[in-house]
């Protein structure tokens, strides 16, 4: 692996994304034509960093990490990003329904940049980390969300990136196979892989990261050390649950 040019593995600096609204009729003099789901957006993830993104529903999380995972491009601002980058943002993405376990090996691996021979080396890895061995050759049409993303991690594991982005998509399937995938993620980042995560779930975040970035309304409301920003972030959610 070659040396990094920047002590960074992701930068963004005043990004903005904004979407066009479908409006028409008098619908149009009300609303306004685009909507703004992340406003000037600046920050930089060290290599090897492991941060938390948190945030309420709508606040802009998954926004941020499609931008980063290079999904969307950002309406005005830069974004950069050094190394191998594997993404699991929606369940499923890159897979077909009617294709078999297997064939969506292939098809999947080849779009986290994995050549046929190197899916072909890691096949057998990757079915048995995703306990799929029986269902292999059967449609995916087939499986349940569970083996879907049991499926989906384990070709992302393997595809060994530098970094790596998750995007709720783990409150899927039980808890033993969920410890599983947060083994191997704890595995990642003690080899000084960069790890993004967003998720409702205190216990991913509070085991995997040491740094958190709390959205609101597309902005970044707080940077900062982990403990400190979940604090203030549930405070936030107490307070507006609070009877008035």
């Amino acid at each position: 692996m070659k040396s990094p040019s920047s002590p960074f593995s992701i930068e963004l600096q005043g990004v903005t994304k904004s979407f066009p609204l479908q409006t028409s009729g008098w619908l149009r003099r009300l609303r306004p034509d685009r909507f703004t789901a992340l406003s000037n957006i600046t920050l930089s993830v060290r290599h090897g960093e492991s941060v938390a993104i948190l945030g309420r529903n709508g606040a802009g999380k998954s926004t941020l990490l499609n931008l980063i995972s290079g999904v969307v491009p950002p309406t005005t601002g830069t974004l950069r990003t050094e190394g191998h980058l594997t993404a699991l943002l929606e369940l499923g993405t890159g897979f077909h329904p009617d294709l078999t376990g297997r064939e969506n090996v292939f098809l999947n691996a080849s779009l986290s940049g994995l050549s046929r021979l190197e899916t072909t080396r890691r096949f057998g890895s990757i079915v048995e980390f995703s306990e799929l061995e029986e269902f292999i050759d059967d449609p995916l049409r087939t499986y349940s969300s569970g083996m879907w993303l049991r499926l989906a991690f384990g070709i992302a594991v393997h595809a060994d990136p530098e970094i790596l982005l998750i995007d709720e998509i783990l409150a899927v399937g039980d808890d033993r196979f969920q410890q599983k995938c947060f083994d191997r993620m704890k595995e990642y980042r003690s080899q000084g892989k960069t790890i993004l995560c967003a998720s409702h779930v205190h216990s991913i975040v509070a085991s995997l990261c040491e740094r958190a970035i709390w959205l609101e309304q597309g902005r970044i409301v707080r940077d900062g050390a982990l403990a400190e920003v979940c604090a203030e972030y549930e405070h936030s959610l107490q307070s507006a649950e609070a009877p008035r």
